[in-house]
């Protein structure tokens, strides 16, 4: 027997929606819709919901599944869900309107243009012409992305969301379609997407539309000189001047390599500081260099080392990208492992450095610590604390148990999830520095959700996460302080 919790709303009798709690028994398998059918059969609850083909093709059925998007005829039915309409005005129950999406769609003239193009008359259309529109052709127009994207939710008159980005950039990367799509990208908010990914871990299809329709769009605006934002052009600078993308007198690489008896020795690990911890963040580098060694554990920090490229990649300046993974390359050539505590440079170093030549084996510090602490050395901590899952740790790597794992052996600690923990907190994409506004919103209403937990503290391995929480943290006046679980570590050992 499990509890499904649904949204119920009938514009013509309700003022608002409310939820309803079910009963019913779980069948090997079970879908949302299965579950749907057999509430009203138990029930006579008289659900009102879409279906169509039943085999995630049409689209028809999507529905919110714990906040996500989500096909109800795909996805498997849990204990104690929540299961909502998609974020467009009610009809009824889970049926929404989805008008105002359609005419938008209308009026920004979405299909080819009538006069052939001259490539189209002089010769045939090849396989390669057409890679890249194929990559976000697949779309069953069910808009799970939409109500799913942190940035639509609550800036739905600034950003068109992930489905338009698709839909543009599908015409755009068609060698056919004679108008401008990067103009159009632009109105709707092309700078404005916080490349957390959710787009397309709810997508049925796989979509990727950060990486095959954002990101080149962003290429093209700093190419033809429509972007990128006048902040993230001061980290292209910052990068070009002095390797870094942030400025600063301190550097905790510098640091660490002045105090460190020098020897010809070389340890088989090597730490990736990234710009944050080397330049505005050296207490979570000496929070590492701590609980390294109190489990024996040696570490080089090698000098030399520059940005990984992400503020660039993801504000589509890569023009400087090839010399930036070629001097990383060759600083960290020798090393068996290399080890990060910056989510969004290890989700770069392992997805994006490869695509330029360098194959480094990196480890998040949750996967690199996972088998090696000995917890019989901490200290009680008697702490209560939550874990927020940074984008580029939980859909950039695939990493969600390891630092749960960590926090839940340390003595005297207890971890309490908050209600969405990946949901994005608004630092990434660019989005803190070039549109502060977002970054703070979405901030404010990931603080909201670590408040209601009561815990102390909220646990990232992200110095943008970290950094942009506890601005959430402050403007919400919540006393709550963030840590990088490294410094979590830490504290166990003093």
């Amino acid at each position: 027997m499990i509890k499904v919790y649904v949204s119920r709303f009938d514009r013509e009798v309700d003022t608002e929606p409310h939820i309803e709690c079910y009963e019913i028994n779980k069948t090997p398998g079970m879908k949302v819709l299965d579950a749907l059918k057999a509430i009203n059969i138990k029930y006579d609850a008289d659900i009102s919901y879409r279906e169509s083909c039943l085999a995630g093709q049409c689209g028809s059925c999507a529905i919110k599944f714990n906040g996500n998007g989500a096909l109800a005829c795909q996805q498997e039915i849990k204990d104690g869900v929540l299961i909502e309409p998609l974020n467009f005005p009610v009809i009824k129950d889970l049926i929404v309107d989805k008008s105002e999406i359609e005419q938008k769609i209308k009026d920004l003239h979405l299909s080819l243009s009538p006069e052939p193009c001259d490539k189209c008359l002089n010769e045939n259309i090849t396989k390669d012409d057409i890679k890249d529109t194929k990559k976000v052709r697949g779309c069953i127009e069910c808009h799970s992305c939409l109500s799913t994207c942190p940035v639509v939710t609550y800036f739905r008159d600034e950003y068109g969301g992930p489905y338009i980005m698709r839909y543009l950039a599908k015409f755009d990367n068609d060698p056919r379609d004679l108008d401008d799509r990067l103009k159009e990208s632009l109105k709707e908010g092309l700078f404005k997407c916080t490349s957390c990914g959710k787009c397309q871990a709810v997508c049925p299809k796989d979509i990727c539309t950060f990486g095959d329709a954002i990101v080149k769009f962003r290429e093209e605006a700093c190419k033809v000189g429509k972007g990128p934002l006048p902040k993230h052009v001061a980290f292209k600078e910052n990068i070009e001047n002095t390797n870094r993308s942030i400025l600063s007198d301190r550097s905790f690489v510098d640091e660490i390599n002045d105090t460190k008896a020098k020897t010809d020795d070389k340890a088989k690990v090597a730490l990736f500081t990234g710009c944050m911890v080397d330049k505005k963040m050296p207490e979570v580098g000496y929070a590492l260099m701590d609980v390294l060694k109190a489990n024996g554990i040696e570490i080089d920090v090698p000098e030399g080392q520059v940005c990984c490229g992400s503020p660039l990649l993801n504000t589509g300046q890569t023009e400087d990208i090839q010399e930036l993974v070629d001097k990383n390359k060759e600083v960290f050539k020798d090393y068996d492992t290399v080890v990060t505590v910056c989510a969004g440079c290890g989700s770069t170093l392992k997805n994006k450095h490869p695509q330029y030549g360098s194959k480094l084996n990196v480890l998040d510090i949750s996967e690199f610590l996972i088998d090696k602490l000995d917890y019989d050395k901490m200290s009680d901590l008697d702490m209560k604390v939550t874990w927020h899952d940074p984008c580029h740790l939980s859909r950039g790597q695939g990493i969600k148990d390891e630092p749960r794992e960590i926090i839940e052996n340390i003595n005297g600690v207890e971890l309490v999830e908050m209600k969405h923990p990946c949901q994005c907190c608004g630092a990434g994409g660019g989005i803190k520095s070039g549109e502060p506004k977002i970054a703070l919103k979405l901030a404010s209403q990931k603080a909201k959700m670590i408040d209601d937990t009561d815990a102390e503290a909220v646990i990232t391995i992200c110095p943008f996460c970290k950094l942009n929480l506890q601005d959430g943290l402050d403007n919400e006046n919540i006393d709550v302080k963030t840590m990088n679980l490294v410094e979590l570590l830490q504290k166990a050992y003093e």
